[in-house]
């Protein structure tokens, strides 16, 4: 259904690196700078973040997540500790299984540097 998730950021290069990084544990290459973006690509879709274009301040949006997913557990909890050695903050409850609406998963949360809430997610038989 999605081609591609675009966010904002204050600090391209600071966001080049911390996706870098936390992309990485799910096995994404890293991002390559065109002008005032990063794109991160793989055969499911595109992932960036960019400067605004009208000059104003990149926030983050109120009741959004964007959620990655994950082959493992042990790569959501690689996901999330590189996300939090790499300056994100953790926010909901710690990594591990949540049950509902008749799916398990595993997942963790939290927030990069640009307060932009993030997930990555393993889906479990």
């Amino acid at each position: 259904m999605f081609s591609h998730v675009m966010i904002g950021t204050n600090d391209l290069e600071k966001s080049k690196a911390f996706y870098d990084a936390l992309l990485g544990t799910l096995g994404v290459k890293p991002g390559f700078v065109d002008r005032h973006r990063v794109f991160w690509r793989t055969k499911t879709g595109t992932f960036s973040v960019s400067k605004p274009i009208d000059g104003k301040a990149a926030t983050h949006a109120n009741g959004g997540t964007i959620g990655f997913n994950a082959e493992s557990p042990a790569a959501v909890d690689a996901f999330h500790a590189t996300g939090i050695a790499n300056g994100g903050t953790t926010c909901e409850d710690p990594p591990g299984i949540r049950e509902g609406g008749g799916m398990k998963l595993y997942i963790a949360y939290l927030r990069d540097h640009d307060g932009n809430k993030l997930c990555a997610v393993h889906r479990m038989d």
